[in-house]
């Protein structure tokens, strides 16, 4: 049924958009006829108008009438009654559908009377003329009367009373498509769809009124107004709507019932609608999705790899020879050696990693930023060709008077200025002698700054040596002999303090050539010139000496090159930032430039002489304090100036590289030495965080401490800086159990604060003899106590008692020395040691004693052993501690 429905209402779509069709068609054929019916019209009206003239206006045309067509009679007739409308078509007689027929037929004979009918509704109305022929119907013939008034046609006709009517005709022009009747009063302002006739072409669809009930033919008589006429096809066929039930102003009808519930004016739309019909759609259909086989991927087999750098990290080896992390770790496990992702690995590891996967691993070293600008400085095509100052490096034994000599030539006080009168820090001074210049670098003289004088000494061309004429050659003297020979430098020998009385300076030469150092006046080519400081004699010597041994090298430089030189020392000052004193060996420094030295960076942004005054530019020799470092660069660090790209490029390889270093100095923990460490727990470790003013400071000192070490205490330094001790520092050392020692700078208040709550101990000193030697004293509290054995006396056992509840107790004899009460005791059975423990009880007769002397009895018994028996010999000892 529901098929049938279906087709039904697809064949009726077809049938109205062929009716809209037609009707379109329709329309035109009625325009283009209307215009040409206008024109005969007005060709008409002037002929009668003239015509008339003639007749004097009375001139009466009578003429027989046929009826109208069906179209015009339906329209000016009443409806017929329902009864006769629904009769069916076989019961109708011919003659009068034969009749009906005949109406439908226009009269061609009368074209001037012929009324104006619509084509469209002739068209429209012809299937409902098949559909529902009208009954037979009496038709009488009319005479019609036409005459003209005011200049228009008037037309009467008698009716069957004998009245006479005026008759009206249709203006087509003014006729509008009747609209859809509404087929239920419940619908009001909504879109009602029209109900489908029970059959085809059947009868019309019975309505039902506002209150439900059905409007029957026989129920009441048709209107005598006209109901207009469907024009269109018939709609399709829905469910009927529920009846409303209204209580007062309330609707208490579901609106939208679950089963007939529509979502959106898109479902309302095309409900009724099948793309199937629809020749103008266009149908979008779904491609179906070729699935392509997998193809297997061609791995390829790397056989030749290249690292650019000697350590090499297991995440890059992995990436360079294919193969996955997990199998490099186990395979560098197997070899002993435990790695992480994030480790890197010697190249000779990695090389043999990679043989063992079938991968030749070379190396090819890039160009390293620091190499680039090797090489702009080799072909910028300078030459050294302008003579420059000599570097005169005074190094010596402490208290040998090397400062004080440089007072002397610089006429100034700097040893008033220094910790106990001792040279904490490398000091560089230029001073003019005989119209040229000389630069001094006074290293301290104390075995702790080592480096700092290594690093002097390699930066020098002379080295005077000092040497007190009334001590002679001392340790730290035979040190700064051999720095200046590794690094070939020139040596004279100023030997000091000749004003002292009852000195001997040949004493002291002779001592000198134990070390390779011979006089002149005594055929050697050391010069050694006797000086005081004091006194000022020989100093002129001393310069003139200095002068003769630099003009035969012959020292050049270029200042027109880019600056380089070497860090002296470096500190954070608190107002201006990272300080480095800095040597120009070369080129001209100048305010502006970018530099390097280390890891650290920087633009120059002031420079100042070794008087404080502030300068532009500073040339080969020339000793500066620069302003400029984004953070504190390491004391002895070579400097140079270049490009700011490169110079930062090259401060980050630096820093890469000294991560490297770093790690490859921790020990690599292996399956040798794994439970070693884990079961050893005996190496005691003191941790010390170091504070001090400049950078060489805390090195020396650093160096100094870690030279107390032992085998049994080990000194470590887990951090170190330059500045003064604030609160990180003192929370660094309570999470590390570490003692802070500062050099040369006190704590903040906050960090005073945060060490007495928490209990961390801060040490500060300004001479490094101190914190040495506490540092030292406190190591020893942590060494185990050494003990020696002391022999007090022997104790012959002559009777042995069984006691209840105390055990074996022996009498003895005391042969020799004493037997006390809290000492130990050797049991010694046959001249062989059976056991060692400590004494229990020690009684004569009845009484507890403390000791008992020899020649004397007594009774011991010993803890933890019943086996006495006599005969045995008891010999009575204990353990002392030794002063370490």
């Amino acid at each position: 049924m529901a098929n049938t429905s279906t087709n039904q209402g697809k064949g009726f779509e077809n049938v109205k958009n062929i009716k809209i069709n037609v009707l379109d068609v329709a329309k035109e054929l009625q325009r283009k006829a209307e215009a040409i019916q206008k024109k005969a019209g007005a060709l008409s009206a002037t002929i009668k108008l003239r015509d008339a003239e003639f007749a004097v206006k009375q001139e009466v045309v009578s003429e027989e009438v046929a009826p109208q067509p069906a179209a015009t009679e339906e329209v000016a007739q009443p409806q017929p009654r329902a009864e006769e409308t629904s009769l069916p078509e076989k019961q109708q007689p011919a003659k009068e559908q034969e009749k009906v027929a005949e109406k439908a037929q226009p009269q061609k004979q009368q074209p001037v009377a012929k009324p104006q009918v619509d084509v469209a509704d002739t068209q429209k109305q012809q299937p409902k003329a098949e559909a529902q022929p009208q009954p037979k119907k009496e038709e009488s013939v009319a005479k019609v009367v036409t005459t003209i008034e005011n200049g228009r046609e008037v037309k009467t006709y008698t009716d069957e009373k004998g009245n006479v009517r005026v008759r009206k005709f249709l203006d087509t022009s003014s006729l509008r498509r009747p609209s859809t009747p509404r087929t239920d009063g419940n619908a009001t302002g909504k879109t009602q769809r029209p109900q489908r006739p029970a059959g085809e072409f059947g009868k019309r669809p019975q309505q039902q009124n506002a209150f439900g009930k059905n409007t029957e033919a026989d129920s009441r008589p048709s209107s005598s107004r006209q109901q207009p006429k469907r024009t269109f096809a018939p709609a399709m066929d829905i469910p009927r709507a529920e009846p409303q039930k209204s209580y007062g102003n309330k609707n208490k009808t579901k609106e939208h019932p679950d089963e007939k519930r529509i979502s959106g004016k898109k479902a309302l739309l095309t409900r009724d609608y099948s793309a199937d019909y629809d020749e103008d759609r266009i149908v979008r259909k779904a491609r179906t999705k070729k699935t392509e086989a997998s193809r297997p991927v061609a791995v390829q087999k790397i056989t030749n790899a290249v690292v650019n750098s000697q350590e090499v990290p297991i995440k890059t080896l992995s990436e360079k020879i294919g193969v996955p992390v997990a199998t490099i770790i186990s395979q560098l496990f197997k070899e002993g050696i435990m790695k992480t992702i994030n480790d890197t690995v010697d190249f000779d590891y990695a090389a043999y990693i990679a043989s063992l996967n079938d991968v030749t691993l070379e190396l090819k070293m890039d160009k390293t930023a620091e190499e680039i600008i090797a090489d702009s400085e080799q072909d910028d095509g300078l030459e050294n060709d302008t003579k420059r100052p000599p570097i005169v490096t005074v190094m010596g034994h402490v208290d040998h008077g090397k400062t004080s000599l440089l007072d002397a030539i610089r006429h100034t006080n700097v040893t008033g200025g220094e910790a106990g009168g001792i040279t904490q820090h490398i000091g560089a001074y230029t001073v003019t002698v005989k119209g040229e210049q000389i630069t001094f670098i006074d290293t301290p003289g104390h075995a702790a700054f080592t480096a700092m004088r290594a690093r002097g000494a390699k930066i020098t061309d002379v080295a005077i040596i000092v040497v007190a004429a009334d001590d002679g050659v001392m340790p730290q003297t035979i040190e700064a002999i051999n720095h200046a020979k590794a690094a070939d430098v020139s040596i004279i020998v100023a030997i000091n303090k000749m004003d002292k009385p009852h000195v001997e300076p040949d004493r002291v030469k002779q001592q000198l050539t134990e070390y390779g150092l011979l006089a002149e006046e005594w055929g050697g080519d050391t010069i050694m010139v006797p000086v005081s400081a004091k006194t000022g004699m020989g100093l002129d010597t001393l310069l003139e000496s200095v002068l003769l041994v630099t003009e035969i090298k012959e020292l050049k430089a270029n200042p027109k090159k880019r600056a380089t030189g070497t860090v002296l020392e470096a500190k954070l000052d608190k107002g201006r930032g990272p300080v480095a004193t800095i040597l120009v060996s070369n080129g001209t420094l100048k305010i502006g430039d970018s530099l390097i030295a280390g890891s650290a960076t920087g633009k120059i942004r002031a420079m100042f002489d070794d008087k404080g005054r502030k300068v532009k530019s500073a040339g080969p020799s020339i000793p500066v304090e620069v302003l400029g470092f984004s953070e504190v660069p390491q004391a002895g660090d070579y400097m140079y100036v270049a490009d700011e790209k490169l110079v930062k490029k090259a401060a980050e390889e630096r820093k890469n590289k000294l991560k490297l270093e770093s790690a490859r100095q921790m020990p690599a923990m292996n399956l040798g030495d794994l439970f070693g460490r884990i079961s050893e727990g005996q190496l005691k470790t003191l941790n010390l965080i170091i504070k001090t003013d400049v950078q060489g400071s805390l090195e020396a000192l650093k160096s100094s401490l870690e030279k107390i070490s032992n085998d049994e205490v080990k000194v470590r330094a887990i951090h170190g800086g330059v500045g003064g001790i604030n609160e990180t520092d003192v929370m660094l050392a309570k999470a590390s159990d570490a003692i802070i020692i500062g050099f040369n700078v006190r704590a903040d208040n906050n960090a005073k604060t945060v060490a007495e709550t928490e209990g961390v101990d801060i040490r500060l000193y300004n001479v490094i003899y101190d914190a040495v030697d506490d540092v030292t004293a406190a190591m020893k509290g942590m060494l185990a106590p050494k003990f020696k054995e002391t022999v007090l006396g022997s104790v012959e056992v002559r009777e042995v008692f069984k006691i209840t509840g105390v055990g074996t107790v022996a009498g003895g004899y005391v042969t020799s020395g004493k037997a006390v009460r809290n000492g130990k005791v050797r049991v010694y059975r046959n001249n062989i040691s059976i056991y060692d423990g400590n004494i229990l009880a020690l009684k004569r007769f009845k009484d507890d004693v403390k000791e008992v002397a020899a020649g004397y009895e007594c009774g011991i018994s010993v803890e933890n052993y019943n086996d006495i028996k006599v005969g045995d010999v008891f010999e009575i000892y204990q353990m002392e501690e030794v002063a370490q």
